[in-house]
């Protein structure tokens, strides 16, 4: 009998193993790996000096939660006077940005794998980003699901010393009652004001690219919310 479980636990391991890397294509390994190094930020529970990570210091957004990078590949070339920081923990997305923005020999790019309340409270320097963007987070929609969401009072008071005076939050989603609510969060904060307006949505800017997502929703009639506002640190 002890046999068999000798055989077997190895077994187990194994097929976990390679269940967990099977969930990556060949190039989004390669991208979380091999060009880990080129794109890629360790932390090493330290300060970001931003304008050395990047070849060029210039002006840096911050995207949280970019899923699998298409919108912020599209704002790195579109943007190369800007520098763009992204922050996601999910692997594949990592992996597939990295892979394509070194195909595309992108280098106004660098990437942070983690939690990203965290880096911004201890890995973000204050007054360093010129404009945050959580385009589509996730809307845990349910209710008891609510305080989950990234948009609350206690995120806004760490956002507003990252940010620049005169720094930009650009947040889009797609569940109307996330909207309302990030909208009523943001307004009630002292230190930031909507640049379009009280209880203004904007519309979509230029440089936002649209998701192939979102060209759908549009055409099923769904609505998308752009929420844009100003950090005004309470001037």
């Amino acid at each position: 009998g002890l046999q068999t479980v000798n055989e077997t636990k190895p077994l187990r391991k194994i097929q976990s193993f390679v269940r967990r890397s099977g969930r990556l294509s060949k190039a989004q390994s390669t991208g979380l790996n091999e060009l880990w190094p080129t794109y890629g930020v360790n932390l090493d529970n330290k300060t970001i000096n931003l304008d050395e990570l990047f070849n060029k210091p210039q002006s840096v957004t911050l995207e949280v939660g970019f899923g699998n990078g298409d919108s912020l590949l599209e704002m790195t070339l579109q943007q190369p006077q800007n520098n763009f920081l992204g922050i996601e923990v999910y692997e594949a997305g990592i992996g597939r940005l990295i892979n394509e923005a070194n195909k595309k020999q992108i280098c106004n790019l660098k990437i942070i794998k983690g939690d990203a309340v965290e880096i911004l409270e201890s890995n973000i320097e204050d007054d360093s980003i010129s404009c945050f963007q959580l385009f589509f987070p996730d809307p845990w929609h349910k209710k008891k699901h609510h305080k989950r969401r990234i948009i609350q009072t206690s995120f806004l008071d760490i956002l507003k010393n990252k940010l620049i005076n005169g720094g930009i939050v650009h947040i889009v989603t797609d569940w109307e009652n996330y909207a309302e609510h990030i909208m009523e969060t943001m307004e009630s904060h002292p230190d930031f004001k909507n640049t379009a307006g009280d209880h203004i949505y904007s519309p979509r800017p230029k440089h936002r690219p649209l998701t192939k997502f979102e060209n759908r929703g549009q055409n099923l009639g769904h609505g998308v919310w752009d929420i844009i506002f100003i950090n005004s640190k309470g001037g």
